[in-house]
């Protein structure tokens, strides 16, 4: 018998050659076919790979296009009446459900064929054929497709180390060009979206105008798709929200409704994400409005401006922008129609609840629907509002406060006039030390949330605290022994709090140098506390001595930065000008802080940056004592340019407000200085007695 033969892989060629037969005038199931393309990747069958799982991808979009389809239909065919009655509500129900049924089976052949698991179908909502399919042509010799396929997986998976390689590789083959780096699975909507606001960004309204108004025809096409995909059989399993069961037309109806909300999430999340771009919908009529304005077209800016208002009624800067419009048209103008979250099913539903089940009134208490109050089903789903409409030269986060006007200058004179109150304020608080001196504040430094300051510790302790960085630092701390985790042109190297007090205990450094070290953090943790005026304890999340040498003989002609650009506690998106706030971004930390130690080295400032990680809008050059402050979300991206010679060492820390993220070294820190300070064991350390304070 040959040594290859595999039971696997025989029953799956007879199980696909009898659905095969069976289904030869309908629609191959896509979970056999990419079952089969998986095992003819096993064994390394690489034509077979692309055939089958090229297969089980037009499977896929078919069953779910077919399903709209066929939905879409029944429901037109089969609508309320508007009675409520009992017999009329069942009699539209179960016509509708027949029509389904046979509309389904006509164009897929039995239903039981396209029952797919729950693996599978989270396989292909993370892309994941297309890891094979740039695999597969690959080895084929077809880098054009792979880079398709490539580039396809990594938009929905940007942390995918090893495939941003690849596509690196792929844009330096001859014969690939950005024409094939393209997005298969690319949602029309969110496709025109970005690029609309691309031109909008260069001030090319007009076309922008165009793809934005493209944008929103595919997103209520898309939207009536998502909601289509709601009118069938729902899982009831695991869902707690649901506290009431004994009415199974209820909690049926009840789940389409929650799908049907979460359909607004969806069309705003982008591939890979896990929480939707901010007031999304809402946005492509405030960028309409400003855009119509910009090319003199009135009447539109009119209509796009009170659309926004029906999902932000009485938003300020846009009541003032109506108010201007109407000023100059002399007449009030009208909103566009627009349809928000399914609102005739919603009362559709729930009067036939309400008939059928009497104690639904138990539901439509909105404390008894955790997660997803009646208010959110009937009306958008707001966001806070991140506003860049005016050229603002700030982006204000959640918990600012500004009181900011805005003027448009158009032929010389100022002809709208708006403002926006968020909630801080640029002037920071006290600076807790008397040494302590303000350098740059938030305006300073081109953003919001941001601080330089002097003399927060001496020149003596600078060089105390890099001879200790100098015994007690391992390269990769921190990077799981990576010694150069983020340019291979230079040597990262760090320790804890904790290890350098046990270093100091055990005699290998001076006591009094790690004690250094632990009051040093301390103190600029209080200095941010202050200065950003918070009203909650703010905690150590990470406390982290940290060194970056350059590497002698890798300096030349380097483009690279020491510290990629990011965000501290969100995914940085720069194409989508986003920061996403999910794992695996350290999505607890709330304040970032840099203690310097020296500046006798050469390149490696920090710099601060726009959304795109390019546009540099503050720089900073270390030196002994400079702290730089900031908030740890999307409005501080930031990163480190090139240490071309010498060593740069700071102490790096972070902060949260939530206890429950505390970091665990710092907590048995505390403990050991705890313990020490009752022994009496210290020489000298840095004083922070509120005797020095202010």
């Amino acid at each position: 018998m040959d040594g290859n033969f595999s039971p696997g892989l025989v029953w799956s060629a007879v199980l696909l050659t009898s659905v095969l037969t069976l289904c030869s005038a309908t629609l191959e199931p896509y979970d056999l076919l990419y079952d089969t393309a998986v095992r003819a990747f096993s064994t390394s069958d690489y034509e077979r790979v692309v055939r089958f799982m090229e297969a089980a991808l037009s499977s896929h979009g078919e069953l779910r296009s077919t399903t709209v389809r066929c939905r879409l239909r029944c429901l037109d065919q089969h609508p309320f009446d508007g009675s409520f009655s009992d017999l009329s509500f069942f009699n539209v129900v179960l016509h509708r459900a027949a029509c389904m049924n046979e509309c389904m089976e006509e164009k897929l052949g039995p239903q039981s064929l396209h029952k797919i698991s729950e693996d599978v179908v989270q396989d292909f909502n993370r892309r994941i054929p297309y890891n094979y399919l740039q695999m597969a042509y690959q080895k084929l010799k077809q880098p054009e497709k792979a880079a398709a396929a490539a580039h396809t997986y990594f938009q929905a998976n940007p942390e995918h180390v090893e495939m941003g390689e690849d596509l690196e590789q792929y844009k330096d083959l001859q014969g690939v060009t950005e024409e094939h780096f393209v997005d298969r699975e690319a949602r029309p909507h969110q496709r025109a979206f970005t690029k609309a606001v691309k031109l909008y960004d260069k001030g090319h309204y007009e076309e922008a105008i165009v793809l934005f108004e493209e944008a929103l025809e595919e997103y209520y096409k898309a939207d009536v798709n998502c909601r289509a995909l709601c009118q069938g059989p729902q899982k009831f399993d695991g869902h707690n929200h649901l506290m009431y069961k004994s009415c199974l037309i209820t909690d049926h109806f009840t789940q389409v409704l929650h799908c049907e909300h979460e359909c607004v999430r969806d069309l705003a999340t982008r591939p890979g994400r896990l929480s939707p771009m901010e007031n999304y919908l809402p946005l492509h009529y405030d960028y309409l409005q400003f855009a119509y304005f910009k090319v003199g077209w009135m009447e539109d800016a009119l209509q796009c401006a009170l659309t926004y208002l029906l999902f932000h009624k009485g938003e300020e800067f846009m009541t003032d922008n109506v108010e201007y419009y109407r000023e100059v048209l002399g007449q009030d103008g009208e909103s566009r129609e627009v349809r928000v979250c399914g609102n005739v099913l919603l009362i559709v539903c729930i009067n036939a609840m309400l008939l059928l089940c009497p104690d639904f009134k138990l539901l439509f208490d909105f404390s008894l629907l955790p997660g997803f109050p009646l208010a959110q089903m009937v009306g958008w789903s707001t966001f806070p509002l991140l506003k860049r409409k005016m050229s603002w030269s700030f982006r204000p986060s959640s918990s600012e406060k500004v009181l900011c006007h805005v003027c448009i200058v158009h032929g010389g004179h100022s002809v709208l006039h708006t403002s926006q109150t968020v909630l801080w304020l640029f002037k920071g608080g006290p600076l807790v030390y008397n040494d302590v001196r303000l350098v740059l504040d938030s305006v300073a430094l081109n953003g919001t949330q941001r601080v330089l300051l002097d003399h927060v510790i001496s020149e003596e302790e600078c060089a105390e605290l890099q001879q200790l960085a100098y015994a007690v630092t391992m390269a990769g701390d921190g990077y799981r022994g990576r010694m150069s985790p983020h340019t291979p042109n230079e040597k990262f190297e760090g320790a804890t709090v904790l290890k350098t007090l046990q270093y100091g205990y055990e005699g290998r450094v001076p006591l009094r140098s790690a004690r250094l070290f632990y009051d040093a953090s301390e103190r600029a943790r209080r200095i941010i506390e202050s200065y950003f005026m918070l009203n909650s304890t703010l905690h150590f999340s990470y406390t982290h001595l940290v060194c970056r040498t350059a590497i002698t003989g890798q300096q030349d002609h380097r483009n690279d930065l020491s510290h990629p650009i990011h965000a501290d506690n969100c995914l940085l998106d720069p194409e989508a000008n986003e920061c996403w706030k999910e794992p695996p971004a350290y999505t607890y930390r709330d304040y970032s802080a840099l203690l310097y130690l020296n500046g006798d080295f050469e390149g490696g400032e920090f710099i601060f940056t726009e959304m795109d990680a390019k546009t540099v809008t503050a720089s900073v050059k270390p030196r002994c004592g400079r702290l730089v402050g900031f908030s740890s979300g999307g409005e501080n991206p930031h990163g480190v340019k090139a240490v071309t010679s010498g060593q740069r060492c700071a102490v790096a820390l972070w902060f949260t407000l939530d206890p429950l993220f505390r970091e665990l070294e710092r907590l048995q820190a505390d403990e050991v200085i705890l313990a020490l300070d009752t022994q009496s064991v210290w020489g000298h350390g840095l004083n922070i007695n509120p005797k020095d304070e202010l």
